[in-house]
């Protein structure tokens, strides 16, 4: 059974601790279902997580939570439709996202704890990211501090399927084209997934695609399980003695099985690198002036797709996000280079031909390390990643976090950050609502409706045309309850 939260449960349903503890590294398989794509703006509606030990076994009861929607978020009609959940269920199960944190940082995310999840890196981690900025927690600690790591096997996959995919039967989607999507992964190989887009569901059809890629590929899978440590890929991918690699990711191109050879070029911002992609011939890009490269990095989604565009074959490797690279070596196996379409000859001329301009790799470096900044925002639950918190204010992030809702009440620090006391008034608003003054409250109506009359014409755009097109009872439902949300949330003259 899995353990369920009501709003009135937070503090009192508890894994044994201790039992846990006794574990010298546990497995958290984790997913979350949402209300958007954005990590910044949309939140998190429902957590699943499995904790297994090392073999995979499973270890307490699984995690299946609802995390209430404020009523400053009109979640998008097509999420809504792919989740199945509605603001109002989560308004009548769920916890308030400051019990939910409590809850990740007290039972979930403990100490020696791998997170995994499939694309959780890119995706999901961004969304637990703000949500515990949002909510007075250190935004990173959760996944490094105490022996924690996470880990991706969306890219264990990808490489599992280019370099090794022996025992595995690999699916293709509608077209015929190669696809790692869950749901199409489990089915090609017989594994129950009844519920694709249910967070717990999800988690359990990713502990038994892991089991399948190690039973299957063991040595390919506990190489990928070390590289969630930086300094395991610094081993391979680094400028103090550049080799080519071989990577798999998103970026590449999927009639290639997302990977290539690529060649570390340059340092990167953040203390990673830039890499290049062997397959492409240097000749076309290394003349360019610096103008020209620029175009070439920012250009727009029209001018990208125009005849005749050639993109920059650079991407920035990031050490901690677990990217899956491995030594070119691998390729002499199981026909490794026809699978990823390449040769010894075709990588052998690309990296000659770069490595005869160096100033190539310089005008990169410039480039990346000037690159134009996003227009900062004005609203501090999207200000995360504008500064780093001072320790003077980590202590007051910590009596807020630890107040009650008496004492949050006439709770006023004198914050460094300049962030933190809008976040304050949010955090007040969204999980003690009876603490705000009226002038407090009179902010937060002000905020709250100007981020509600953002989202509401591509809210209004979507429910529209969906009305329409899904025309099924539980479609017509749910739509018909984030009709009612909106009317609901909306002030009267608005909707």
């Amino acid at each position: 059974m899995s353990q369920s939260y009501g709003s009135d449960k937070a503090s009192s349903r508890c894994l044994n601790k201790g039992t846990i503890s006794l574990v010298s590294k546990t497995f958290l398989f984790y997913d979350l279902e949402t209300s958007g794509l954005s990590g910044r703006e949309d939140r998190v509606m429902q957590f699943a997580g499995i904790r297994t030990d090392e073999q995979l076994q499973p270890v307490g009861e699984p995690f299946n939570i609802l995390v209430k929607l404020a009523d400053d978020t009109l979640p998008s009609p097509e999420a809504a439709l792919v989740t199945g959940i509605t603001p109002q269920s989560t308004q009548a199960d769920g916890l308030t996202e400051a019990e939910f944190v409590r809850v990740l940082m007290d039972e979930v995310f403990i100490p020696d704890t791998i997170t995994v999840g499939f694309n959780n890196i890119r995706f999901d981690d961004e969304f637990i990211r703000h949500l515990l900025w949002r909510n007075f927690h250190d935004p990173y600690e959760w996944a490094w501090s105490e022996g924690r790591s996470r880990w991706d096997m969306l890219d264990a996959v990808r490489m599992t399927r280019a370099l090794r995919p022996d025992g595995i039967k690999w699916p293709v989607d509608a077209e015929g084209k190669p696809t790692n999507r869950l749901e199409l992964l489990t089915k090609a190989n017989g594994i129950d997934h009844l519920k694709a887009h249910d967070a717990l569901s999800d988690v359990e059809a990713l502990i038994a695609v892991t089991k399948l890629i190690r039973d299957r590929q063991p040595q390919l899978f506990g190489y990928l399980l070390k590289l969630r440590d930086k300094k395991e890929v610094q081993k391979l991918v680094n400028l103090d003695d550049k080799q080519p690699f071989v990577y798999s990711s998103g970026r590449y191109e999927n009639e290639f099985n997302k990977t290539t050879v690529a060649f570390p070029l340059t340092a990167a911002p953040n203390g990673n690198v830039l890499v290049y992609d062997l397959r492409y011939d240097p000749i076309d890009f290394v003349t360019l002036d610096k103008k020209e490269l620029e175009k070439k990095l920012y250009a727009s989604y029209e001018e990208r797709q125009a005849e005749g565009f050639k993109r920059l074959p650079v991407k920035t490797l990031q050490y901690n996000r677990s990217p899956a690279v491995a030594p070119v070596g691998v390729l002499e196996q199981a026909d490794g280079w026809s699978r990823v379409g390449l040769d010894r000859s075709v990588i052998a001329t690309n990296m000659k031909a770069l490595l005869s301009y160096p100033e190539f790799a310089e005008t990169l470096r410039t480039i990346f390390e000037n690159k134009p900044e996003y227009k900062k925002s004005i609203d501090p639950e999207s200000q995360l990643y504008d500064s780093f918190v001072s320790n003077r204010d980590k202590l007051r992030i910590e009596a807020v976090r630890n107040a009650s809702p008496e004492a949050l009440a006439d709770f006023h620090p004198e914050f460094e950050d300049d962030r933190l006391p809008g976040l304050l008034l949010h955090y007040k608003a969204r999980s003690f609502p009876s603490t705000l003054s009226k002038d407090e409250q009179s902010t937060w109506d002000e905020w709250r409706n100007k981020r509600l009359q953002m989202q509401l014409p591509g809210f209004m755009k979507s429910l529209k045309k969906l009305h329409t097109q899904r025309t099924d009872e539980h479609s017509q439902f749910i739509l018909q309850e984030l009709q009612l949300w909106a009317e609901n949330i909306l002030p009267v003259n608005d909707y």
